[in-house]
């Protein structure tokens, strides 16, 4: 039986840090079917030098700018979850930091993502490991050392529910570059752990190849419109293009987890065979007592004669009557 795909709608800070806007994204997450929101908690001072770049597909802001602009406070980010939790979704949130990993404790949050960033960021892993239960690691840019490292100092808390997601730090990332078979080598090489997939790619191609594949949770970046400004919204999706991943998935869920017995369905088939199978039938006028050869006959709809699966019981055989071109041979009729 394949588990229920767990659907994380990433929002990140495309809410532009207004509450209002953080709220309708959580409403439209809902709306869209996913199982969780997740949100990103950037302490600028924290995480970052003044001079840090810029990634390249964001220019319009500085970063220190656009962190300090767009961050919650504590009241806000209690207000958020319990605004998830009204809808039914799991609240997640990134920490890019250690004093946020404990903010985000102090808030209650169950659930931890660690960015791409913070594979080798080992004292914020460290700090992790000790203080949550359940945590999705993303590996987006980093090599196989690194993953095993990373697992290493999280798995030193014994009772962590750990997922180890494929992800691609390339935005947009292109299909070729999503790594979908590193999902088949995560399965063989890490046999104790979930397995997920967090899309950068443009469309469902992706996470839908990712559930085929065995990806048990999937992460894609949602936003109200793609014209929305910030550094996520032009390769997210609209809910119109969330919706539609989520349903697609829920449908693979259903062909996955239903198994058919060709046999026992055959049997539930027999009006379509009837009316695609072929039977026997004269291939021309036969007189009485004609002896049988295959050139005597045909195979037509529809099957609800003797299939053409036993014309060798039909061949030598003697006709008791004569038959007509294109009537059923029937056993009664033949010595």
């Amino acid at each position: 039986m394949t588990k229920k795909i767990y659907i994380i709608a990433e929002i990140g800070n495309t809410h532009d840090g207004s509450l209002g806007l953080a709220k309708k994204f959580i409403e439209v997450a809902a709306d869209c079917g996913a199982d969780a929101v997740k949100f990103q908690m950037h302490i600028f001072d924290e995480e970052s030098l003044p001079n840090a770049p810029n990634p390249p597909y964001f220019k319009s802001e500085s970063r220190e700018q656009y962190f300090k602009r767009t961050s919650f406070s504590d009241i806000e980010w209690k207000s958020l979850k319990k605004y998830a939790e009204k809808y039914n979704l799991d609240f997640l949130n990134s920490p890019f930091s250690i004093v946020a990993v404990d903010r985000l404790k102090k808030l209650g949050i169950k659930a931890i993502k660690v960015p791409s960033g913070e594979v080798t960021n080992i004292p914020l892993l460290e700090r992790i490991s000790k203080l949550f239960n359940k945590v999705y690691l993303s590996t987006g840019m980093s090599s196989w050392i690194e993953i095993n490292n990373a697992i290493k100092v999280i798995k030193k808390n014994k009772k962590i529910n750990l997922t180890l997601m494929q992800c691609t730090s390339m935005y947009p990332c292109d299909l070729k570059y999503s790594g979908i078979n590193v999902i088949t080598e995560f399965k063989e090489k890490y046999k104790n752990l979930n397995i997920g997939f967090s899309d950068h790619t443009n469309g469902i191609s992706a996470p839908i190849a990712a559930v085929m594949e065995g990806a048990v949770v999937i992460e894609k970046h949602i936003t109200l419109s793609k014209d929305m400004y910030g550094s996520d919204a032009k390769n997210s999706m609209e809910p119109h293009e969330f919706k539609n991943l989520v349903n697609q998935i829920r449908n693979i869920e259903i062909i996955k987890n239903s198994h058919i017995d060709k046999n026992k369905l055959s049997k539930k088939l027999v009006k379509m065979k009837k009316t695609f199978e072929k039977s026997i039938v004269a291939a021309g006028n036969l007189d009485k007592g004609k002896i049988i050869t295959f050139e005597d006959l045909a195979f037509k709809k529809p099957g609800n004669g003797i299939s053409a699966a036993n014309y060798k019981s039909v061949i030598g055989k003697k006709l008791k009557k004569a038959i007509k071109y294109n009537d059923q041979i029937k056993f009664d009729n033949l010595l």
